[in-house]
C-alpha cells in the first residue's frame, strides 16, 4: 500500500523558487581535471543566479570506494573557493546528503512507480553485471508482463528479484540539452534498465534522478557521456510526474585528438598539479575556459569576476584539450601578480627544499625568483647553490659579452676580494658600488667584474638573480670563502 502521506511530506520539504545545483562526487580517492571542471561549472551557476550549491556524496558502489576520499573532496573544494551551501558537513532542508544514507528512500520511489506501471519487478536470473547494465532481451522477458499480484507473490515468498523500469514500446522521447539542444530518440532502442538491484541498493541512473528531485535540483551538469541516459532519466521524471531539470551535458577534456585525461595514462589530477607547484587560482582560471569561451577577450578571472560572466552559452560542445603549456602560462601571469610577501609566503616551502641553511632569507630568494618562476616545483633545481658550492670548471669564467676569460677572472678576483672585506656594510648598494668601481678602474665594463664573482659565488652559469643578489644573500664570510676558492681554482 503506497503512503501518499509520506511522498506529499517529502514534496513539501523541497525548496522552490531558486536555482539549486549540486556536485554529486563518488569518494575514489582524488579529483581529476574533468571532475574538478564539473564541479566550477556547477558551482558558477548557481553563483550566478544568486542560487545554491550543494554537495552530495555518491558512495553507493562501496567496491570503488576509498578510505579518506571525502576529506579530499571537502579540503579540494575549499581550496578552490568551491564553498557549499548544504551538504554531509553542514545538513540543510533535504539530507543526508550522503547517498548510502538515503537508502531507504529509494525502495519507496521505486514501489510508487511500480504503482504507476512505470516499473515491474523482474525475477529472471541474471549476472548482476548484466543489471547494472541492462543487457536483456525486452520482448522476451515474461517479468514485464506478469500480473501484479504474480509479482507481489512472488516477492513475499522471498523470491530475489530486480526493479526494472518499463520502457514504452512505441514512440519517441524528446529531451532538451542546454548545450546539444532538443534530441529525439526512439523509446524501441531503449532498454528496461535496472533502477533497483537485488540487494536492495539503487543504480546510479536511479538515485540520481530521485536524489536531484527530492533535493529540488534544477540543473544538472554532467559529463556528454551520460546523454545516452538522459531519455531514461526523462521517461523516469514523467513516471513520477516531476518537472525535468535542466541538463547541461559538457564534453570531455582530453589529452590530445584521440584520448581522454586518465589517472591511469599519467594524466594529472588536482592533486598531482598542487603538488607540481601550480596555483589553485591559475589552475581554477584555466579549468574554466576548458570548454566555455566568455564573450570579449578577456582571459584572466578572479572568481568573482567568473561568477559575473558565466553563461551557459559559451559552452562549448566540442571536446577541450589539456594543454600542459598553456597552463604554465597562466601561473607564471599569477605569479608575477603577486604581492612579494604573498609569494614569499607561497615560495618558501619550496625554497627551504634546496636553502637549508636558515642564515639565507627565504624572502630575499624569493624576491629574486618571482619574476623568472613559471612553477612552484622548478624552484629548488634553481638554489641548490646556496647551501653548498658545486663542483665547477674554469670554463664557466669565459664569456665573450662579457669579455671575460679565465685570465681576466683572476684579476678580479683578487681585486674585489680586499674591498668587499673592507665594506663597512654588506648591503646591495654597497656591494654594487665597490664592484662598479672596481671595473672604472680597471677600464673595462661592470660585467667584467660582476660575471666572475656571480660565477666563483654560484659555481653556476645560470642563476636567479645577479652577482650583487647573490653575495648579500650568502652573506660577506661565506661570499668571500667562495670567491677564494675560485681564485685557487683559476690559478690551478
Amino acid at each position: 500500500m503506497i503512503d501518499q502521506k509520506w511522498f506529499d511530506e517529502m514534496e513539501a520539504r523541497i525548496p522552490r523558487g531558486e536555482v539549486r545545483t549540486r556536485f554529486a562526487p563518488s569518494p575514489t580517492g582524488y579529483m581529476h581535471v574533468g571532475n574538478l571542471r564539473t564541479a566550477l561549472y556547477t558551482y558558477l551557476i548557481a553563483r550566478h543566479a544568486h542560487g545554491k550549491f550543494l554537495l552530495r556524496i555518491e558512495d553507493t558502489d562501496q567496491g570503488r570506494y576509498v578510505e579518506g576520499a571525502v576529506d579530499v573532496i571537502y579540503k579540494t573544494l575549499k581550496e578552490c573557493h568551491l564553498e557549499h551551501d548544504e551538504g554531509p558537513d553542514l545538513g540543510g532542508p533535504v539530507g543526508p546528503y550522503v547517498q548510502t544514507e538515503r537508502r531507504p528512500f529509494y525502495g519507496r520511489y521505486a514501489e510508487l512507480l511500480i504503482e504507476r506501471g512505470h516499473a515491474y519487478r523482474c525475477f529472471c536470473e541474471k549476472t548482476e553485471s548484466e543489471e547494472d547494465a541492462g543487457e536483456f532481451e525486452r520482448g522476451d522477458d515474461p517479468c514485464r508482463s506478469m500480473s501484479r499480484e504474480e509479482a507481489e507473490r512472488l516477492a513475499a515468498e522471498g523470491r530475489p528479484y530486480v526493479v526494472r523500469q518499463r520502457i514504452p514500446h512505441e514512440g519517441t522521447t524528446t529531451f532538451r540539452d542546454e548545450i546539444f539542444g532538443d534530441i529525439t530518440v526512439e523509446n524501441a532502442s531503449l532498454d528496461d534498465q535496472v533502477l533497483i538491484k537485488r540487494d536492495g541498493l539503487p543504480t546510479y541512473n536511479f538515485a540520481n534522478v530521485i536524489d536531484d528531485h527530492m533535493m529540488g535540483i534544477t540543473h544538472v551538469v554532467r559529463g556528454s557521456e551520460y546523454l545516452s541516459s538522459a531519455p531514461k532519466y526523462n521517461l523516469l521524471y514523467e513516471g513520477f510526474g516531476w518537472e525535468i531539470p535542466k541538463y547541461v551535458h559538457c564534453s570531455p577534456v582530453m589529452r590530445d585528438q584521440h584520448n581522454k585525461m586518465s589517472k591511469r595514462h599519467g594524466d594529472p589530477s588536482y592533486e598531482d598539479l598542487i603538488a607540481q607547484g601550480f596555483l589553485t587560482d591559475a589552475v581554477i582560471n584555466y579549468v574554466a575556459l576548458l570548454g566555455w569561451s566568455p564573450k570579449g577577450e578577456q582571459e584572466f578571472f578572479t572568481m568573482d569576476e567568473l561568477k559575473e560572466c558565466f553563461d551557459l552559452s559559451g559552452i562549448s560542445k566540442s571536446p577541450a584539450i589539456f594543454d600542459i603549456e598553456k597552463l604554465r602560462y597562466f601561473n607564471s601571469a599569477y605569479i608575477r601578480a603577486m604581492s612579494p610577501e604573498a609569494f614569499a609566503a607561497v615560495a618558501e616551502p619550496w625554497i627551504r627544499r634546496a636553502v637549508k641553511n636558515e642564515r639565507c632569507d627565504a624572502a630575499a630568494i624569493a624576491a629574486l625568483l618571482q619574476q623568472r618562476t613559471e612553477v612552484l616545483g622548478e624552484i629548488p633545481e634553481k638554489l641548490d647553490f646556496f647551501d653548498e658550492l658545486p663542483d665547477y670548471s674554469t670554463e664557466l669564467f669565459v664569456h665573450k659579452k662579457s669579455k671575460s676569460d679565465e685570465a681576466s677572472s683572476l684579476e678580479a678576483l683578487e681585486a674585489v676580494i680586499p674591498l668587499l672585506e673592507a665594506l663597512p656594510e654588506w648591503t646591495d648598494e654597497a656591494i654594487l658600488d665597490t664592484m662598479v668601481s672596481l671595473a672604472e678602474r680597471m677600464g673595462a665594463k661592470n660585467a667584467r667584474v660582476m660575471w666572475p664573482v656571480r660565477i666563483a659565488a654560484a659555481g653556476r652559469a645560470v642563476t636567479p638573480g645577479g652577482a650583487v643578489e647573490i653575495c648579500r644573500i650568502l652573506g660577506r664570510e661565506e661570499t668571500l670563502r667562495r670567491l677564494r676558492i675560485g681564485v685557487e681554482k683559476l690559478k690551478g
